[in-house]
């Protein structure tokens, strides 16, 4: 469901405000198609440079000095080795904006988030090369006293967490996951066992990037080892490797040296802490200059300054792509993921990679073995610089890589051959990330792919199960199972796992196959939002209720009801969907000058449920774009831009028409019922809302669409609908 917010207009200084900009994202990082070209000051196509301490320092000067890479960094560090020692090593910007303090790749410290998992990797590879844990092992054989449902007849093993194949139902980090109490304490142990999720499905059937694994990989190294997991890791890893400013832990120094995080406008975060303490899966603090230690190390077959810290045997096997959908799009190894596709090229089996994404904070470090060279990049904002970066140095010094791939002649599959392959996907992670997909009858091997960020675009077919954007030369690739599900990787939204197909809609007995709202209403069904069983009565003329609708839209967006008791003395403290009104107040979707009063069980209006929508699009989108939507009928005030924003982006039913003279009747006074409802959540998941802003963007001056204006004030609407 599309309810994200990547822009750079709204300014987020809470932890709340912050983590709810990440939850409503869809996407790791902004999956725009220009995230795979390169400044051209940078890179000049087929030249090849020889990797040098001159050439080095050279590329990162003019690549950090673009215009491109400037907007999408504060602060960064960056090292890159070969050779056995340090090429470059360089602070680009500021670790803090307002003292204008530089960024030290030596003593300047960044949460290098998801990156932990390669060192969390890299500890439990220690332990099985001394015979102390078996990768084929079920993981309960090491950690004891967690109970979770498998109904199939595989055990979840070592090596299922290390791949990312676990089969689990998704368990990211949770809003109180993050926050500000730093003398709050809570185990490994005691997290697992409060948020251990159920297996469901085979492990080792699908790829879906997995946090809560890493946990209990963790967890696996404490028990194993009989050393808590931060001493473990300063002892046996970080020691031995110089690594000095490392940590798991945010205390001591580390506070001093973290660089100040930072969102899309520049603005500063509040200092945060995370829980479980430590986290093994994205809790760790580095410096530049102590990830160089350790690939130098990783890339000299384990052995550092004359002591070896792996067995050259698992260095090899840590740089071995376990699963893949393709050859083309390796999945994991023991401890990396696969790099970013290029062009043509799809993504390289000989380099090995991991990124991270915290509030505020984005890394990417990138091995190429047989090179003997390694890269590590950190900044203190979320965002695209790495996706900038790689295909920049890449091209620079070592095209080989980016070289676009010679297909044997195909003879593409028909169009009745492809069907098999239409439908809704959803992302295994991500649930709000849905593609759409449908042949298109034109031309055999040529799908037809859709997302609310890129639009629709074709793929064509180039081996079986493997087509290319014709786009952007990116690869899709499809896994078909025995059972018949069928998974999709595909380059843009999440690289990082796969989007499974949703299954075939029954229908309800109340809603015929050619109804105008069948296709939004049996889509949902499909991707598991209703019950998908026929019998059933959908009753599409009821209308919904406040308490309803906000708890529809944050369910579809994947969000989970808010853990705060609401005050006592509101009107929804005791409703059933009390949790997700609360969490309405905390996201800013719900507001008023009466935060006692929402009326949860009084029918909501058409106009009342879009200003709510409103209210977290309008954090990405300019409301100056859709001003010149003339509204027909009655539209109170308050409402008129929230309006006029959901007609310019199609989220609304067919009831929404357009009049002879060009203007739009909403119907916005008129209750919501819930077949509307229905076409309302289904456009937010397909509609190209953000091709369609793109679009309205370049026919507008620049200066109708500052980055700087912020939603204007208007307090003269109901209370739970008051834009802010």
């Amino acid at each position: 469901m599309h309810l994200s917010n990547r822009s750079t207009r709204f300014r987020l200084t809470s932890i709340t405000g912050a983590f709810m900009a990440l939850v409503l994202s869809l996407s790791l990082w902004a999956p725009a198609v220009q995230a795979e070209t390169t400044p051209a000051a940078v890179n000049e196509k087929g030249k090849v440079t020889a990797l040098t301490t001159e050439s080095a320092a050279a590329f990162l000067d003019t690549f950090f000095d673009s215009a491109e890479a400037k907007a999408q960094y504060v602060g960064a560090s960056v090292v890159v080795v070969k050779d056995g020692k340090v090429v470059a090593e360089k602070g680009y910007g500021y670790s803090d904006l307002e003292s204008k303090e530089p960024v030290d790749p030596k003593n300047t410290t960044f949460r290098i988030a998801s990156v932990s998992k390669t060192f969390t990797s890299a500890a439990v590879m220690q332990l099985v090369e001394q015979g102390k844990v078996d990768l084929k092992a079920d993981f309960q054989t090491y950690v004891k006293g967690l109970e979770f449902d498998n109904p199939f007849d595989k055990p979840v093993t070592v090596e299922n967490l290390l791949t990312h194949t676990t089969g689990f139902e998704i368990r990211d980090p949770q809003q109180e996951d993050i926050h500000d109490d730093f003398d709050k304490s809570v185990s490994m142990e005691d997290y697992a066992k409060l948020h251990m999720p159920p297996v469901v499905r085979e492990p080792g059937s699908a790829y879906m990037y997995d946090n809560f694994s890493f946990l209990l990989l963790g967890m696996i190294v404490e028990s194993v080892s009989g050393e808590p997991f931060e001493s473990y890791m300063q002892q046996h890893i970080f020691k031995p490797l110089g690594m000095d400013n490392s940590s798991f832990l945010l205390n001591g120094k580390f506070k001093n040296q973290l660089a100040t995080a930072y969102d899309a406008a520049h603005n500063p975060l509040d200092l945060y802490t995370l829980s479980p303490t430590p986290m093994p899966q994205g809790g760790m603090l580095s410096t530049a200059e102590d990830i160089g230690n350790f690939m130098i190390a990783f890339l000299n077959d384990g052995v550092k300054d004359n002591e070896r810290i792996w067995k050259e045997s698992t260095v090899k096997s840590m740089e071995q792509y376990r699963s893949s959908i393709h050859p083309l799009l390796p999945n994991t190894t023991y401890g990396f993921e696969a790099a970013f596709q290029l062009p043509g090229a799809g993504s390289s089996s000989k380099i090995i990679t991991k990124a991270g994404d915290l509030i505020g904070f984005s890394s990417y470090l990138f091995l190429i073995p047989e090179q003997n060279t390694g890269v590590f990049l950190t900044y203190n904002q979320t965002g695209a610089l790495r996706n900038l970066f790689y295909p920049a140095f890449i091209q620079t010094f070592f095209p080989q890589y980016a070289e676009p791939i010679k297909f044997k002649d195909y003879t593409p599959q028909t169009a009745d051959e492809l069907q098999r392959f239409a439908g809704l996907y959803a992302d295994l992670r991500l649930s709000t990330i849905v593609s759409s997909l449908k042949d298109d009858g034109k031309e055999p091997g040529q799908l037809s792919i859709s997302d609310v960020f890129l639009g629709p675009r074709t793929l064509i077919q180039v081996e079986d199960n493997l087509f290319k954007d014709e786009l952007t030369g990116q690869f899709t690739a499809f896994k078909e199972n025995a059972d018949g599900t069928i998974y999709m990787k595909e380059p843009y939204l999440n690289p990082m796992g796969y989007e499974k197909k949703g299954h075939k809609p029954q229908g309800f007995r109340d809603v015929q196959a050619n109804s105008p709202y069948a296709e939004a209403i049996y889509g949902l069904q499909s991707l598991g939002y209703y019950t998908n069983d026929a019998s059933e009565a959908f009753q599409p003329k009821n209308a919904v209720t406040r308490a309803e609708f906000i708890e529809d839209v944050l369910k579809m967006s994947g969000l989970k009801a808010s853990k705060t008791t609401p005050p006592a003395d509101t009107d929804w403290a005791t409703h059933p969907a009390a949790g997700y009104i609360q969490l309405g107040y905390e996201s800013g979707m719900i507001a008023g000058a009466d935060e006692k009063q929402f009326k949860p069980d009084q029918v909501i209006t058409r106009q009342e449920a879009m200003v709510m929508i409103w209210r977290t699009l309008q954090l990405q989108y300019p409301n100056e774009l859709f001003e010149d939507v003339k509204l027909a009928g009655q539209t109170d005030a308050w409402a008129v831009p929230a309006i006029q924003m959901m007609v310019k982006l199609g989220i609304h039913g067919p009831e929404v028409k357009v009049l002879e003279d060009g203007s739009v009747d909403f119907l916005a006074r008129k209750p919501l019922i819930r077949q509307e409802e229905a076409a309302i959540m289904y456009q937010l998941f397909t509609q190209p809302t953000d091709k369609i802003v793109a679009d309205l963007m370049t026919k507008q001056p620049q200066s109708e669409t500052s980055s700087d204006e912020e939603p204007a004030e208007d307090t003269t609407a109901p209370a739970t609908v008051t834009p802010e």
